[in-house]
C-alpha cells in the first residue's frame, strides 16, 4: 500500500472533488506529438482517477472535460475531441455500471453533436440506478453560462407567477443550477501548473479548498490524487469564521 494512501483519514474525505483536467496539449507537445495525442492519453488518467475515488469512497467527482470556450479551438481538435468522447463513453459504460458508478452530465448539451448526445443519453440511462460514486462530466460547460441560464429560468418562473421575487434566496438559485442535486465541491484540483479556475463552477467553489499541481493531466495518477487529499486534510476549513470559533464548535459537538 502506498505511504500516501496510509496517511489519508477515510473518515474525513472530501465528499465532492472537482478537477480541471489541464495540460493534455502541452504534454503532447513535449512528446513531439499532436494535441489530440494528449487528449487520447488523458483518458487513461480519467479511468485511473475515477477508480481511485471509487476505491476511497469519495461520493462525488466532477471532471471539467470541455468548456464552452473550447468550441473556439481549431476545428480538427474539436471534432477529434468529440469522436474521442463518443468512443470513450461507449467503451467505459459497462465498466462504470459494473463498479456501481452513476454518470451525470452538466453543460449545454444542445451544442454537442447528435452522436455525442445519443451516446451520453444511453450511458446516463444505463447507469441511472447505480448508488456508488456519482461521476459528473462537465461538457460544453462554463460557470457564467450556468449562472445566466439559472437567472433566465428563475425570471421565467417569476413571470409565470410560480415564484415570488421576495422569496428568492440562495437555495432557490442553487436549485436552478446544473448541480442542484449535488453538494458543493470541498476540494478543487487543477493540473498542469495554471493558477485559475477558468469559469468552472463559479458559484459552487465559494468555499472549496483549491489545490494546484504542475503535473500534466496525462501523468496524473492515484498517487497524485492521494497527495491532494492529504494536503486537503491538513488544512483548517473556517468558512469565514475564526480558528477559535471552529475549535469551540468542534469541542461542543
Amino acid at each position: 500500500m502506498s505511504q500516501l494512501l496510509e496517511k489519508i483519514d477515510k473518515s474525513r474525505l472530501p465528499r465532492h472533488i472537482a478537477i480541471i483536467m489541464d495540460g493534455n496539449g502541452r504534454w503532447a507537445k513535449e512528446q513531439g506529438q499532436d494535441r489530440l495525442f494528449g487528449h487520447f492519453h488523458g483518458v487513461e488518467s480519467v479511468r485511473n482517477i475515477v477508480e481511485g475515488c471509487a476505491e476511497l469512497g469519495v461520493e462525488y467527482l466532477t471532471l471539467y472535460a470541455f468548456s464552452t470556450e473550447n468550441w473556439d479551438r481549431p476545428e480538427y481538435e474539436v471534432m477529434g475531441l468529440m469522436e474521442l468522447l463518443v468512443s470513450t463513453i461507449r467503451k467505459e459504460v459497462e465498466s462504470l455500471d459494473k463498479n456501481n458508478i452513476r454518470l451525470h452530465v452538466i453543460g449545454d448539451m444542445q451544442m454537442l453533436p447528435e452522436s455525442a448526445r445519443a451516446e451520453l443519453k444511453e450511458a446516463l440511462d444505463f447507469t441511472k440506478d447505480n448508488t456508488g460514486l456519482q461521476l459528473i462530466m462537465a461538457l460544453s460547460y462554463s460557470g457564467r453560462w450556468e449562472l445566466l441560464n439559472a437567472v433566465k429560468n428563475i425570471a421565467k418562473e417569476v413571470k409565470a407567477g410560480h415564484l415570488d421575487p421576495e422569496q428568492i434566496d440562495q437555495n432557490t438559485l442553487q436549485q436552478f443550477l446544473c448541480t442542484g442535486d449535488f453538494p458543493d465541491p470541498e476540494l478543487m484540483i487543477r493540473t498542469s501548473g495554471e493558477y485559475r479556475i477558468s469559469n468552472f463552477l463559479l458559484y459552487q467553489l465559494a468555499y472549496a479548498e483549491l489545490y494546484f499541481t504542475n503535473v500534466r493531466w496525462p501523468d496524473f495518477r492515484k498517487e497524485n490524487l492521494y497527495e491532494a487529499i492529504v494536503d486537503f486534510q491538513g488544512r483548517e476549513r473556517r468558512y469565514g469564521k475564526t480558528s477559535d470559533q471552529i475549535t469551540e464548535s468542534t469541542v461542543n459537538q
